[in-house]
Formats: C-alpha cells, sequence, structure tokens
C-alpha cells in the first residue's frame, strides 16, 4: 500500500468510524462504505481530500452472495490514481443514495446503472430508464435474467464447440413467444412517455417563469432520432421560449445492443473485436483500454516494442478522429461539404495504415493481452514516417489556415455553449470537452498508462469553454499526437510483439481492475471483476461519449435553437459508444 493510500485509509477510518472498510477480497481494491454514510463521505472526498473528479459510476451482481453492489472511481482533477468506493446491497429492493447533488455528473450513470441493473438511487432527480424503452422486462444485466431464446450462460456453446456445428437456436423455439413484458403491460394501448414527462413534471419551466416574472407558453421541440446532425439515432427533446432554449433533454438507447451482457457471456478474447464496435470511429483507442484492465488482472507487462506500436496506433486513431469532427463540424454549421472532403482525404491516408498493419479499416481487432497481434508489414514503418514527419504536419497547418478563421466558425462557435472549469469537472466531462474549458486533465499524463511518461508533448488546453474552443482544442490535440507519433517511431525497439506466446484462452485470476486511457473522446475506461473463469464476471465501459451527454442541457441552455447543433457537434460523441 502507499503512502497516500495509507493516509487516506486513516483519514477515513478516523472521519467515519465503523462506516469505512478496507476490501479485503484478493486482487480487489478500494473502500467498503455503508450506504447511509455514501454522501458524507464523497462530500469529505470532494471538499476535504480533493478528489473532485467523479469519473465512473456502475454496479455489480454477485449473485452466488446474493448482493450487489455500486462501485465509484474518484479522481483528483489535479491528477493522481483512483479512490475507489464500493457499497453493497440487498439484491431484493437494492436502494442507494444518489449522488447527483454532490456530484451532478453522475446523473446519466446512475439510471444507466438502474436502468440495467435494478439498482435505485434514492434522491435521484430523474431516475427513469435510459437505455431501454419503458415497456421492457427485467433488468439485463442481473445475472439471473435470460432473455429470449436463452441458450446458455457462457460461450462457447457447448451446441458450437468443439465440434463446430451452427444452429439457430430460433428454430428450437418456433411457436414461442420471444418477448416478455411487465406484469399488467398491454402492447396494444402502451402510449410512449410523452416529451413533457422528460422535464418532471416541468418544474424547471415553471421555476423559469417564476424567474423571468411571466408567464409563457412552452414549445418542446423533438431533434431527432432521425436527423442528419444528431450523428446517429439520437434524440433531444428541446423545450423553447421563441427561439430560446430553456431546458432540454437528451433520449438515447435507440442502438443500444447490451454489449456488455455480450461481453459477459464471451471469453475474455473474444471482447476485443467488440471493442472495435463501440466508438467505430477510434477502435484501436478502445482495443487499448480493454487490454490495459486486462493484463493488469493477469499481471503481465506488454512486450516493450508491441508499448510502441500501440501508442502509435493510439495517436494515429486520436488524429483520424479529430480530422473526422473537424470536418463534420464544419458541415453542420453550414459550411457544405468542402471541409469534410478535406478531412476525410488525410483520414483516409491514415486508415490505409490501419488497413496494411491489422488487416481493417475500421474493425481493426488489433491488440492482444500482452502485445499486439502482428509487427509491422514491410515498408510500412517508412509510410508512418511519411505521413508523421512530412504530411500530416503540412496539411494540418493548411487546415488552420483556412478553417481557425472562418467567419462561419467563429459566428457559429464564440461564446456559445460555454462551460466553466468547475461545470466541467462537476458534471465529469473529459477530454476536448473538459480541456477546452481550461481544465488541463490528460490521462495521459494524469495518471500515465503504458510508456507514455517517456515522451515530451504537451496537455493540449484552452480557457473559454465555447464550441470554438472546443473547435481549436483538436487543432492542438493533432499536432501534439505527430509529436508522440514521430518520437515514437525515433525510439521504437527491435524485438516480439507479445510476451510470451499467443494466448487464445486467457487465463485471468479473479479479482477486479480498471483499466482507462485517453481515448479521442475522453477517458475511456474498462471496469472489469472476475471470478477465475473463462468469461468476466462483469464487464463495464465507461463510455466518455455517452457521459459528456450530462452537461448537454447545461451547456444549451440559454443558447438559440440554432445553436444546439453546434454545441452537440462540439461535443463530439459517437451513437456505438453512447449507446453500447
Amino acid at each position: 500500500m502507499t503512502q497516500q493510500l495509507t493516509t487516506i485509509t486513516e483519514t477515513l477510518v478516523e472521519r467515519f468510524p465503523g462506516a469505512v472498510l478496507k476490501d479485503e477480497r484478493p486482487g480487489y481494491e478500494g473502500y467498503l462504505v455503508s450506504a447511509e454514510n455514501l454522501p458524507e463521505i464523497a462530500q469529505f472526498l470532494r471538499d476535504q481530500m480533493g478528489y473532485d473528479y467523479l469519473s465512473s459510476v456502475t454496479g455489480v451482481d454477485y449473485l452466488p452472495e446474493g448482493k450487489m453492489e455500486t462501485v465509484y472511481h474518484f479522481f483528483r482533477s489535479t491528477g493522481g490514481s483512483a479512490l475507489e468506493l464500493k457499497v453493497s446491497l440487498p439484491r431484493e429492493n437494492p436502494v442507494v443514495p444518489s449522488l447527483v447533488s454532490i456530484f451532478p455528473g453522475a446523473e446519466l450513470q446512475e439510471r444507466e446503472t438502474y436502468d440495467l441493473l435494478g439498482i435505485i438511487f434514492d434522491g435521484h432527480p430523474d431516475l427513469r430508464r435510459i437505455l431501454l424503452w419503458d415497456g421492457f422486462d427485467g433488468h439485463p444485466l442481473r445475472k439471473d435474467w435470460q432473455e429470449p431464446y436463452y441458450e446458455e450462460e457462457a460461450k462457447p456453446f457447448k451446441s458450437r464447440w468443439p465440434e463446430g456445428r451452427a444452429i439457430r437456436v430460433e428454430e428450437k423455439n418456433i411457436f414461442k413467444k420471444n418477448v416478455k413484458y411487465p406484469a399488467g403491460f398491454d402492447p396494444e394501448t402502451f402510449t410512449p412517455e410523452g416529451d413533457t414527462s422528460l422535464f418532471a413534471s416541468l418544474d424547471k419551466l415553471k421555476r423559469h417563469d417564476e424567474e423571468s416574472g411571466m408567464k409563457s407558453d412552452h414549445i418542446i421541440i423533438n431533434f431527432g432520432p432521425q436527423h442528419t446532425s444528431t450523428h446517429g439515432v439520437f434524440r433531444m427533446a428541446a423545450a423553447v421560449e421563441g427561439e430560446t432554449i430553456i431546458g432540454l433533454k437528451p433520449a438515447m438507447g435507440y442502438l443500444h445492443r447490451n454489449h456488455e451482457k455480450i461481453a459477459e457471456r464471451n471469453t475474455y478474447l473474444m471482447n476485443m473485436p467488440y471493442t472495435d464496435r463501440l466508438d467505430y470511429l477510434s477502435p484501436l483507442s478502445n482495443n487499448f483500454g480493454y487490454a490495459i484492465a486486462v493484463e493488469k488482472l493477469m499481471g503481465i507487462q506488454p512486450a516493450e516494442r508491441a508499448e510502441y506500436l500501440r501508442v502509435i496506433m493510439a495517436e494515429f486513431t486520436r488524429i483520424s478522429n479529430h480530422l473526422f469532427l473537424i470536418g463534420s463540424l464544419l458541415n453542420d454549421l453550414g459550411a457544405y461539404f468542402t471541409p469534410m472532403l478535406y478531412a476525410l482525404e488525410e483520414r483516409e491516408l491514415i486508415l490505409d495504415v490501419f488497413e496494411a498493419v491489422t488487416g481493417s479499416r475500421m474493425m481493426c481487432n488489433y491488440f492482444r493481452f500482452g502485445g499486439v497481434a502482428r509487427d509491422l508489414p514491410e515498408g510500412q514503418l517508412q509510410k508512418i514516417k511519411d505521413l508523421a514527419f512530412d504530411r500530416l504536419p503540412r496539411k494540418i497547418d493548411e487546415m488552420d489556415r483556412f478553417l481557425t478563421e472562418s467567419e462561419i466558425i467563429r459566428a457559429r462557435g464564440v461564446g456559445v455553449g460555454v462551460l466553466t472549469p468547475e461545470e466541467a469537472i462537476a458534471y465529469s466531462t473529459c477530454g476536448p470537452v473538459l480541456r477546452a474549458s481550461g481544465v488541463p486533465y490528460d490521462v495521459r499524463r494524469a495518471d500515465p498508462y503504458s510508456i507514455y511518461e517517456r515522451f515530451d508533448f504537451d496537455v493540449a488546453v484552452r480557457y473559454h469553454g465555447d464550441v470554438y474552443d472546443r473547435f481549436l482544442l483538436r487543432f492542438d490535440e493533432i499536432r501534439q499526437s505527430i509529436r508522440i507519433i514521430q518520437q515514437a517511431v525515433r525510439d521504437m525497439p527491435e524485438g516480439p510483439v507479445q510476451s510470451g506466446k499467443p494466448q487464445y484462452q486467457a487465463k485471468v485470476p479473479a479479482g477486479e481492475a480498471y483499466g482507462r486511457v485517453e481515448g479521442p473522446k475522453g477517458e475511456l475506461g474498462y471496469y472489469v471483476v472476475s471470478n477465475g473463469k473463462p468469461n468476466p464476471w462483469r464487464y463495464h465501459v465507461r463510455a466518455p461519449s455517452f457521459i459528456n451527454l450530462t452537461a448537454l442541457e447545461k451547456l444549451c441552455v440559454g443558447n438559440k435553437v440554432a445553436d444546439v447543433f453546434a454545441i452537440l457537434g462540439s461535443i463530439d460523441i459517437v451513437l456505438g459508444e453512447t449507446d453500447r
């Protein structure tokens, strides 16, 4: 135990006698706290110990033990490793106090945990389903929940291995219903929730009338889910007064496929290609975070050359993602398609590298526990050098000159969707959204992973917190990524790209691990619990696209209807990661 953790333990035990216990389970970390003391402890951590950033909230169903746990990962916005709190609850009627009043960034994460695990967060301002629809029966991440056509608890299914036979389980259920509704639910008379119900009895709108001193009619406008500027199937219900936004609620889940339930059925290695499909614009960063979490559990160190290859691919991924954002944001703002084509030309060259090295342009499936799947093919290192030392620096400077002083982006971005540093931390925002608000928090520096501490680069930060700064920050980050790639190419050693033999079945000891990386959209974290068997017991994705949406209403209120798409575009979400 480090000196810092020893001090934290002593402080918490002294301040909350009997309410805080060190988690003594082998392979586990953090502190077990009582539910009734959770809000007080969380506030103490924020106000007295500097843990002002609540990054992750999730839950675990320990079915054999007849209990559930809520799990919280706290960080300091000034940097450092995680402080983990857990609350143990009964499986029947699990209730825990909400932390939204202390950490507003917990709002969507608590709703997700309620939706998928059935844990009730007492005092939550808007505890509704978020990824599943109202008529869905049960909570699918509970270990005793079985989907229609359920076959077995874990893969590989006995019907398909080792003989290799594949059968359609539906053929065994030809005449059986594949949908189960809650008791008393009639699908024939069901009416989806009205838009007004999204606004908690319109209390917020009533307060707006009182503050303004006049009563007005409020109109609720739906943007999406089928809308070109919502970047997928995403809906925003906006309450407007004239052209001004006075309330806005995000509605998501249209693309939800319960990625985490699938992952808990898969073996560890089976999950690697599934991570590609989260943020499908940034597959290699997705691989990175998951590999780190499982390697922590396994206690293995990746091969040295593989570490450099991982960093190169992750930074190319960041550049690729930001190029797409630059082009699509200007397209959203009315700059037609020219900037998008300009950005995509450079992105295609990066995808050429991905295809040559991994075999795929998008679904790369390149990382392995202990390294990467294969080394660079012949001639590819020179292509990487040409991009990093010549082409990309020239083209980014060129795009900067053409685009950043554009009247369109300045008129639509300056002073629009402002988020202060305090708000950005409180709402658990991450990545460019957090750093454009003046908070220089980057996981690569704040809590270094892989070999990032070996590289000389700056944490890109801007200080106005508006759409324009979030746009400019992407250029800053691209330049820093190019610096990192140049150093990695220069210093990369020869040698194997796997530590040990390639593994087709990972042996993962019992325990838990939280692996996180600074993805292009922010902190991407994987919380993995192992019970020593071939499949993860719990697999949770801390998705930056999802959590950054917690601040969407705060960003939009007071701005105009036309500003909503500029604000949403500047956040940079991908629905595969938002909905999982």
